[in-house]
């Protein structure tokens, strides 16, 4: 038999793999979001997370919402569910969002408050740009 078929309790009482308690059920949710202290971020790393424009457009909506009341998936963004994620991913690392899991959806917070602790200024001239940009002034 091989590894990809084994049941999860054949390979459960393999030497070396942790065992589940008996009567226990295993949750089945992948693995909560790790998130960076913005005080801990480089000035490059954020830099670079508002950088690029799908991810100005996620930070800028998010300014407008209330916490929490963005799932990942109703953002309108031209991009793959992977690519969204990978950039949600890129956020988190710089200290700009946290995440958190409701059911099947993720929420998302904008970390404003700690983020301009950390950089003081740098989100809103990029919000104020992106104003800018819609509104035609440059």
């Amino acid at each position: 038999m091989s590894a990809g078929t084994r049941s999860r309790q054949q390979r459960a009482e393999e030497p070396g793999q942790a065992r589940e308690p008996e009567g226990a059920r295993a949750a089945h949710h992948r693995a909560a979001p790790v998130h960076t202290d913005p005080a801990e971020v480089p000035l490059e790393t954020a830099l670079l997370a508002l950088a690029d424009p799908v991810r100005r457009t996620l930070v800028r909506e998010l300014a407008a919402a209330g916490d929490w009341e963005r799932p990942c998936g109703s953002f309108d963004v031209p991009v793959t569910k992977a690519t969204l994620s990978r950039h949600f991913a890129v956020l988190r690392e710089a200290g700009l969002l946290e995440q958190r899991d409701a059911g099947p959806k993720r929420f998302n917070r904008l970390r404003r408050p700690e983020f301009e602790a950390r950089f003081p200024g740098l989100l809103g001239l990029v919000l104020r740009e992106d104003d800018a940009v819609a509104g035609g002034k440059r």
